[in-house]
């Protein structure tokens, strides 16, 4: 038999092995970093602004998106519950990637503009009070602690060379813009503008 002759010769199975992965990789990895539509921004993504870079990190800092996904798959019991389906073209200034596969939570791709300001100011301080059957934890310190102004600059050059097109305006007025924001806020301004460049909204 054919396969008792691969099976017993390492080195040959390591070589098949090898073009089989390669193969797999050249047919369905390689053609995506050649489409517009997962390399282009879709048509009005803009950057985060300063208050909104800042309340992503404070996102990730919290941990947010380890219970909540931002990616919405292309199934009718997804869309149905929370929108349009997830684009590659929503995340290409995106770094890093906050999509996620575990839902402790729900998915807040789309949950910008879904509920008031005050709403996730209430949520983010006392989470049952809004959801009685919530399990998330009450995040009080985001309203005692202002947001650090002294990097957003920083962070908004090092993502201008990886590709985000930020003006050297709104680089030098960036520290500025977030000085004297509390983190709620900064917070806030994220959730905010989740999802909102595709409307769908349910």
């Amino acid at each position: 038999m054919r396969h008792e002759i691969v099976e017993k010769k390492l080195g040959l199975m390591t070589v098949l092995i090898l073009f089989v992965i390669s193969g797999g990789f050249l047919a369905e990895i390689v053609p995506l970093f050649f489409l517009d539509e997962t390399n282009e921004p879709v048509a009005g993504l803009e950057p985060l602004d300063p208050l909104e870079l800042e309340g992503r990190d404070i996102y990730i800092r919290e941990g947010c998106h380890v219970c909540h996904t931002q990616m919405i798959r292309p199934f009718r019991a997804e869309t149905e519950r929370y929108g349009h389906y997830s684009v590659a073209g929503e995340f290409v200034y995106e770094r890093p990637f906050l999509w996620g596969s575990k839902r402790t939570g729900p998915d807040l791709a789309r949950v910008g503009g879904r509920y008031s300001d005050a709403w996730q100011r209430m949520h983010l301080f006392d989470p049952r009070s809004v959801v009685p059957e919530s399990n998330m934890p009450a995040f009080p310190w985001l309203f005692e602690d202002k947001v650090d102004h002294t990097k957003t600059a920083q962070k908004m050059r090092t993502l201008q060379t990886l590709g985000v097109p930020y003006t050297d305006e709104q680089i030098e007025g960036a520290a500025e813009d977030v000085r004297g924001q509390f983190e709620i806020d900064a917070l806030v301004a994220y959730l905010q503008q989740l999802g909102t460049v595709i409307s769908d909204k349910r």
